[in-house]
């Protein structure tokens, strides 16, 4: 068993204690509303865009106390969508995601801080072509709310921040592309209890069949 693995099955035995200890509802990442786009600059002609999907993933979020707040998710970074094929394949490549060697970043929240009403910072570790940096996402907390379309209850955020390429080892091309990267999160999360356990499954799973390969 990979390290990784024996660290999910850890979390797993270990997680009805900490909801015992933490409050607030557990969320699914909603595949059609959650949105990661991406802006770099392109040679100063314009900033070019591109698209990434959270593959699987978890929240917790309790509005009347952030304390509590957990984000785990796994971005799938074969499927960048640049608009295009061909930059599709440049982008996904060895030069800048790496994705056949790294299929997937991970992020792992730590504390968030309150800084408004509405609004807050999220600090996490995030993991890039085998590269773990903490980051800082400014965000707004959108809306909590039940929903006729689908009769469940959904949270939803907005946030923005600014990653350097360097520091995940995207050294190439730095003369005509820009290392600066903004990265937009349009969030929505499903009310779901059994969305840790179901996320603690599903990479166990995959863990095991990649073992087996």
């Amino acid at each position: 068993m990979r390290p990784h693995a024996a660290l999910v099955l850890c979390l797993a035995l270990l997680a009805p204690t900490a909801r015992a200890h933490a409050a607030g509802a557990t969320y699914r990442f909603d595949p059609v509303h959650s949105q990661i786009t991406f802006f770099v600059d392109h040679d100063g002609y314009s900033d070019a865009s591109g698209r990434l999907h959270i593959v699987r993933g978890w929240f917790r979020f309790d509005p009347a106390d952030w304390s509590t707040a957990k984000v785990v998710a796994d971005v799938d970074l074969g499927g960048v969508d640049m608009g295009d094929t061909s930059w599709n394949r440049v982008v996904a490549g060895s030069d800048f995601l790496d994705a056949k060697a790294h299929p997937c970043a991970h992020f792992v929240s730590g504390e968030v801080e309150k800084t408004g009403t509405d609004t807050g910072i999220l600090f996490g570790q995030l993991t890039l072509r085998g590269h773990t940096v903490g980051i800082a996402f400014p965000f707004r907390f959108n809306r909590r709310a039940f929903t006729i379309y689908g009769l469940h209850t959904v949270a939803g955020f907005t946030g923005l921040a600014t990653l350097d390429r360097k520091d995940f080892g995207m050294t190439a091309y730095t003369g005509v592309i820009g290392v600066k990267v903004k990265v937009l999160l349009e969030i929505e999360g499903i009310e779901d209890s059994g969305a840790e356990q179901a996320y603690v499954r599903q990479v166990a799973r995959e863990t095991t069949h990649a073992d087996q390969e």
